[in-house]
């Protein structure tokens, strides 16, 4: 497997993990009621992205496999637990 294979495989890993953060930063704003807290666009995504690729990383070692809907759904439940805490929602 060549440098690019490698590249590819990785970026086609990170690809839902990324995604899930973009979306959840994105929409955080028109969704959740009150302010989202100090926290910048850019560091809302970055935190949910590292939240979903820990998760996605936790499921390929537990599964040895990536893919698993498990996984899926621990990606969605992580990265929307990220937000909420960034936001502070518990004190709404």
């Amino acid at each position: 497997m060549g440098p690019l294979d490698v590249l590819i495989h990785l970026l086609n890993f990170a690809a839902p993990a990324l995604a899930v953060a973009l979306l959840v930063a994105s929409f955080a704003r028109f969704v959740m009621a009150g302010p989202l807290g100090a926290v910048s666009w850019w560091a809302s995504f970055a935190i949910n992205s590292i939240a979903g690729l820990g998760v996605s990383a936790a499921g390929l070692w537990h599964y040895g496999v990536d893919g698993k809907m498990a996984t899926y759904a621990a990606l969605v439940l992580a990265v929307a637990t990220s937000q909420w805490l960034l936001a502070r929602a518990w004190r709404n």
